[in-house]
């Protein structure tokens, strides 16, 4: 069979899905590590920190050597990484003593493939012939979104049907894509998206001041869109006394739902909308999503809300590389790579503050527990305020766009 760059595309869709495989399946088994291994709050937050920012460092490596490496066996050791690591999270907790050693160590392990991924995979599409990049690298960032769809939708099924007691089975099942993208990417044609002759430095990149303010803008689209993500499942049970299957339905598959939809569209229509104004209406929509998921007072508004928020943050992090490409064109690998690294920061940053504030404040939270209403338990509280400090970033990423709108 003789491969072609529709078929680069493909696979670089199921590297997308295989990253939103590592980010979004743990956070469903909270609940289950909560019941089985004791786990707290903040050492929950700190596994979505450690995943991370173990990316960040992963984004680091690649920004200085992938280019020099090749993208080709890059993408592979990634995959071979993201493959390992599910493995190790559906064993590693059966044969070591310390439970959280062993999800430590599995976190880690898929946290280098999925950093690896996220760096390499826009610069391999945005380096293939075409004319449409913004649309394109949209709908490639879809692909996220209806991988974490998947993992919810199918992971929460399967739960239900077989019980939790069989939860590390799934991480073995899911390693199954990323095993078979491994082989598709040994065989795809790639190209180099800018020769080493014509490549901005590192140095280069920072000269502008729309990178570093861009810089601060994925920070805040990371934390926007991967602290909802991530403490969506949990929230519906613990702070909205919601089953299981229905709070992850309406709660992290339907916000995957909404993403997905706002990045397709996007993708489609990309060319005809102005990048920058969307950006802005996203920020001001996430605002109004965090602030309804924390103060509505009747459970299938506060879903909704956290639904919804996955339509705000949808354009966010492709809305930015795409912006960041069109005014760094030479930006190459590195310009993505530190994008990516930043993104990273954030999805690391406000997973974790939330987990510390909801574990901090769900014993002292009686000024806020009257905040969201004395109907409210003391936990349901201190998860509320946790989500409600996270909204600092949609509203910073509005400072931000505003301060884009006044650079000459």
């Amino acid at each position: 069979m003789k491969y072609k760059y529709k078929h680069t595309i493909y696979a670089c869709y199921a590297g997308y899905i295989t990253q939103a495989i590592v980010n979004n399946l743990t956070p469903l088994l909270f609940v289950i590590f909560q019941e089985q291994f004791g786990l707290s709050y903040e050492r929950l937050g700190r596994l979505v920190f450690l995943n991370f920012g173990v990316q960040i460092l992963a984004d680091l490596v690649a920004v200085r050597y992938a280019d020099k490496i090749g993208y080709r066996k890059s993408v592979v050791v990634a995959h071979v990484f993201c493959s390992a690591g599910l493995i190790c999270l559906g064993v590693l907790p059966k044969i070591l003593p310390n439970s959280y050693v062993a999800l430590s160590i599995a976190v880690v392990i898929y946290a280098i493939g999925g950093g690896l991924i996220e760096v390499l995979v826009s610069p391999i599409v945005e380096a293939l012939p075409g004319d449409e990049k913004a649309s394109t690298m949209s709908l490639l960032h879809s692909f996220y979104c209806w991988g974490q769809m998947a993992v919810v939708l199918i992971s929460t099924l399967l739960l239900k049907i077989l019980g939790n007691q069989i939860w590390f089975v799934l991480p073995i099942m899911w390693s199954a894509l990323p095993i078979c993208n491994t082989y598709f990417f040994t065989k795809v044609p790639l190209v180099q998206l800018v020769k080493e002759e014509h490549r901005m430095t590192v140095k280069e990149l920072f000269h502008p001041k729309y990178f570093k303010i861009a810089l601060i803008l994925m920070l805040c689209a990371g934390a926007a869109e991967l602290t909802m993500s991530q403490w969506a499942s949990i929230f519906a049970q613990r702070g909205l006394q919601v089953d299981k299957v229905i709070g992850d339905l309406l709660g992290p598959c339907l916000f995957a739902v909404f993403m997905g939809i706002g990045r397709t569209i996007y993708g489609v229509m990309g060319e005809r909308i102005n990048i920058k104004k969307a950006l802005m209406a996203c920020a001001i929509l996430s605002v109004i999503c965090y602030s309804v998921t924390v103060f509505s007072r009747i459970s299938l508004f506060s879903l909704l809300g956290c639904a919804t928020c996955g339509l705000a943050v949808s354009l966010m992090w492709p809305g930015i590389f795409s912006l960041s490409s069109r005014r760094q064109p030479l930006g190459g690998t590195a310009m993505f790579g530190l994008l990516a690294v930043m993104g990273d920061v954030g999805g690391a940053v406000g997973p974790w503050m939330a987990g510390i504030v909801s574990e901090g404040l769900k014993t002292v939270s009686k000024p806020i527990q009257w905040l969201f209403g004395t109907s409210v338990g003391l936990e349901q509280a201190g998860l509320k305020m946790g989500l409600l400090v996270a909204m600092i970033f949609p509203i910073i990423m509005i400072i931000g766009l505003m301060a884009i709108g006044k650079e000459k």
